[in-house]
């Protein structure tokens, strides 16, 4: 009798535990290809909060929500492209090809075509992870979820009547308010040579290289070598108009950098000093990433799409044209190329790239204002990547279908949605535990 009380009670958490260990070993080990020290790094940056975890777990949070009904999808065959991980820490500042700082999404290696309501519910829950984190109670999380959703709705209904344009909108210091601004109106007084004097120096021959760390190392002679030799295929996938002479992209140095974010762990990533235009001491050089990219984690658990995968089968071709697809004025060394058999896209490493950090959010209003420019933002790359940027993948206008499917209703969709977030931040929750007890037992 004791043994079916057990059972009884424990069931429930056997399972559960059993579904975490069965989806972390074939998404990390069998597609990602981890080897157990580099899982166990990964874990380990996962089991420091309920938020990192969900952060490093997008699998788990796609292989639930799509067995889960929601009356707010778009139809099938009128998808969005998602940005595919949206969360709290994927918005940032940075500067655009004009020059300006902006706030905007800035990590586009999940994006995928699919329905819009998988990045509204996967932020919508890191928003009430976030809050529980900073000590907000059940009702502020959920007045914070409702934040972002009021915002998110508002900008989608500004589009549609054609008071804001999707392919011209963007956040800078002007049109922002709270920590956003600030940040926004720090960084405008930030030196473009910041970058390099952090991560750089002059040596004994006055050339500029990398500055060895422990994020910043050196690579071997044979990586060296093949990275110096695939500049022109670099220079190849560049759009003709951002191409600038070759002599431009004249490698000085190269790093493998390390200490990257929790869901790249296991991908490698580069960082290349480059000419540039060849200012005295290379005070105009600059830093390129390369960062390797696999596909897609929605990909797995959405509909498969034959006209995209036709269309970008290189992941760093997918990944690049996702953020040209979200963003106005787009970083112009945006490139990729294949190592090894490897896929990876280029990016500028921008000087400029910084957070709002949980430090800075000291209010409700701060969380607020901060939220109300990321629903806004998440409508506006909703609405880019339609049928006026990519009409071989989309015949409608997002923005459209995305109203159609939330309907008149507005605060039935709040609810529900906010519902949801909350509902599944528990089970989060519950799922940490588990997963720190399997991972404290396997590794």
């Amino acid at each position: 009798m004791e043994t079916l009380i057990h059972r009884v009670k424990d069931t429930r958490d056997v399972l559960r535990k059993y579904v975490i260990e069965t989806i972390l070993n074939e998404f990390d080990d069998q597609c990602m290809g981890l080897d157990r020290e580099k899982r166990k790094l990964k874990y380990t940056k996962m089991m420091e909060s309920p938020f990192r975890f969900f952060r490093g777990s997008a699998y788990l949070f796609y292989y639930d929500m799509t067995k889960i009904p929601f009356p707010y999808h778009t139809d099938q065959n009128k998808p969005t492209w998602i940005q595919g991980d949206l969360h709290m820490e994927n918005f940032g500042a940075f500067q655009n090809e004009k020059g300006e700082i902006v706030y905007d999404v800035n990590d586009f290696d999940e994006g995928y075509i699919g329905s819009y309501l998988y990045d509204v519910l996967r932020m919508a829950t890191s928003i009430a992870l976030y809050c529980e984190a900073q000590g907000l109670s059940e009702e502020q999380q959920k007045g914070r979820i409702e934040t972002y959703l009021d915002a998110y709705y508002d900008q989608l209904k500004r589009f549609k009547k054609g008071k804001d344009d999707p392919f011209t909108l963007t956040f800078t210091e002007n049109n922002t308010k709270g920590p956003i601004k600030k940040l926004l109106k720090k960084l405008a007084k930030r030196q473009r040579e910041h970058l390099l004097k952090d991560i750089t120096i002059l040596n004994e021959e006055n050339k500029r290289v990398f500055s060895w760390s422990e994020e910043i190392q050196p690579l071997n002679v044979e990586e060296r070598k093949l990275l110096e030799s695939l500049t022109e295929s670099y220079f190849n996938s560049l759009d003709q108009e951002d191409q600038k002479d070759i002599s431009y992209y004249t490698i000085k140095d190269i790093a493998i950098k390390h200490g990257t974010g929790t869901a790249s762990i296991g991908l490698d990533r580069y960082y290349i000093l480059i000419e540039g235009e060849k200012e005295l001491n290379g005070e105009d050089d600059l830093v390129l990433e390369v960062k390797e990219v696999r596909t897609p984690i929605p990909a797995y658990f959405l509909p498969y799409r034959d006209k995209f995968w036709e269309k970008y089968e290189h992941q760093g071709k997918r990944v690049v044209a996702t953020q040209k697809a979200m963003h106005h004025l787009e970083d112009p060394f945006l490139g990729y190329l294949t190592m090894d058999g490897r896929e990876f896209y280029v990016r500028e490493r921008s000087p400029y790239k910084k957070k709002v950090k949980a430090s800075q959010l000291d209010t409700v209003e701060d969380f607020d204002a901060v939220l109300e420019i990321m629903g806004r933002v998440t409508a506006k790359i909703h609405s880019r990547a339609d049928v006026d940027t990519e009409h071989e993948l989309f015949t409608h206008e997002s923005e459209e279908e995305i109203l159609d499917a939330i309907g008149k209703n507005f605060d039935a969709f709040k609810e529900q949605l906010s519902f949801s977030a909350m509902t599944y931040k528990v089970q989060v929750n519950y799922d940490y535990n588990l997963f720190t007890e399997w991972v404290k037992e396997t590794f």
